[in-house]
């Protein structure tokens, strides 16, 4: 037998199927009881056997439930019907009792009372079969309780049940209620969810009572997009909560600000936590954040914005003129922006790469709270390339004595027109049928704003 057989043990895993278009209509929640039926249940604990204890508290609980609106409720026992085999263990006595249903509980009830200990304990495989109990609903809130007086005993692994159920996005990060257990024995349930401890039958009841409440309050949160003043300005950006364990996504939403200013109140599952994430540009967010159940939580996150907008000084001669921005002195791309559009940024300095001919490299334009920074670039110029013959040639910029290349001439048309910025310019080209380098022709030509330029090889 275990050392840490004779203790009790709550694991509460919550199955969160719902989307994001689900949220705001009423949800079902379904809890399924998953029950310990071993043989350690007729032990000891306070004034009675912990079966006796056990069955009486979930048979109230289960009766207080009758009149929750949309709240179902079933029964999965385990270790109940047949006795241990001849090396002491029967590792797949586990049955769903009573089905989902709306009106089930004095079936649960009745079943409960009947209930006599007789095997051993099995929660990994009990948890892996009570995840098929669920009817077939997306939109419904999955919840299991699991109570039992001791740890596995078939080889399985609660903890790795857990692990692979979370990373599927099937169940949420479980809490666990053990009653007097030892410093160490907590330690080894860390990683099956989080720790509630009842030291007798009275704190018992209470944190069941809790954890139901938790499954079936209205819970509630705010999320302030704080200004450089602190103060929760900043709205109208999509924010994604992920679950904190998994990192599945858990809701999405566009932040809003109601006609009175206040941020806008989301409807938002108090089992787990998150991982906020807000989509500004660069993103910003908070990790680990919890909710009381059945309360309103505020989620403050820094979030000061400035808006950035980038415009050509007269006519713009380019057909889809874009910005690759960075923040200040990083290579990673944020954004690539298009001229004559404002996009809000986080407040800081970026560095601008404007894909004109040749590039714009514009270094830390600083982006205020509030404000809406302005980038003007010259008005481009045309520059007419007409050749003898089809040919390969290349447009270069000259800077001093140094030729910067700027683009290759289309080999396939003898006439190009090519947009480019203010400044010095060199085409350099030969002629397709000329096999000889001297062949090759070059032509000087200046390029002015608004203006165009013929150059002829």
């Amino acid at each position: 037998m275990s050392v840490f057989k004779n203790i009790a043990f709550l694991f509460i895993f919550l199955f969160s199927f719902a989307q994001a278009e689900a949220q705001t209509t009423a949800q079902k929640t379904r809890i399924l009881f998953v029950f310990d039926a071993s043989q350690s249940m007729y032990g000891r604990w306070d004034n009675g056997q912990k079966i006796q204890i056990a069955t009486r508290l979930l048979r109230e609980i289960v009766d207080s439930l009758k009149s929750a609106e949309n709240v179902e409720v079933a029964l999965r026992v385990y270790g109940h019907q047949n006795n241990v085999t001849s090396d002491g263990r029967n590792c797949k006595d586990t049955k769903l009792e009573v089905p989902f249903s709306s009106k089930n509980h004095n079936k649960i009830i009745e079943r409960l009372g009947s209930i006599r200990p007789k095997g051993t304990t099995l929660i990994a495989y009990s948890l892996e079969q009570a995840a098929y109990d669920f009817p077939d609903d997306k939109n419904a809130r999955n919840v299991i309780i699991l109570i039992t007086d001791g740890i596995e005993e078939c080889d399985g692994d609660p903890c790795a049940v857990s692990l692979a159920l979370q990373k599927r996005g099937v169940v949420l990060k479980p809490f666990v209620i053990g009653m007097g257990l030892e410093p160490e024995v907590i330690d080894a349930f860390k990683c099956v969810g989080n720790y509630y401890d009842a030291t007798s039958e009275a704190t018992f009841k209470d944190v069941l009572g809790i954890v139901i409440s938790q499954a079936l309050n209205n819970t509630t949160a705010q999320v302030n997009l704080l200004d450089e003043l602190n103060r929760p300005s900043e709205t109208n950006v999509p924010m994604t909560f992920y679950d904190a364990f998994s990192k599945q996504v858990r809701y999405n939403f566009v932040h809003t600000i109601d006609s009175r200013g206040n941020p806008d109140t989301l409807p938002i599952d108090p089992l787990g936590s998150y991982d906020l994430v807000v989509h500004t540009i660069p993103p910003v967010g908070k990790k680990g954040v919890k909710l009381a159940a059945g309360k309103h939580t505020t989620i403050a996150v820094d979030a000061p914005q400035g808006q950035l907008e980038l415009k050509m000084n007269g006519y713009n001669e380019y057909k889809d003129l874009k910005a690759i921005v960075r923040k200040e002195k990083e290579q990673e791309v944020l954004v690539v922006q298009d001229f004559s559009y404002i996009q809000k940024y986080i407040t800081g300095k970026y560095d601008l790469e404007i894909l004109t001919l040749p590039r714009t490299y514009i270094e830390g334009v600083n982006i205020a709270q509030s404000r809406t920074t302005t980038v003007e670039i010259p008005q481009a110029g045309l520059a007419t390339i007409a050749m003898s013959a089809k040919g390969y040639g290349s447009i270069f910029q000259q800077k001093g004595e140094e030729l910067v290349w700027v683009c290759n001439l289309n080999s396939i048309s003898a006439r190009q027109s090519i947009v480019l910025q203010p400044g010095s310019y060199k085409v350099i080209f030969r002629p397709l049928n000329s096999r000889l380098s001297i062949y090759t022709k070059e032509e000087s030509f200046e390029i002015e704003s608004g203006q165009s330029s013929q150059v002829k090889l």
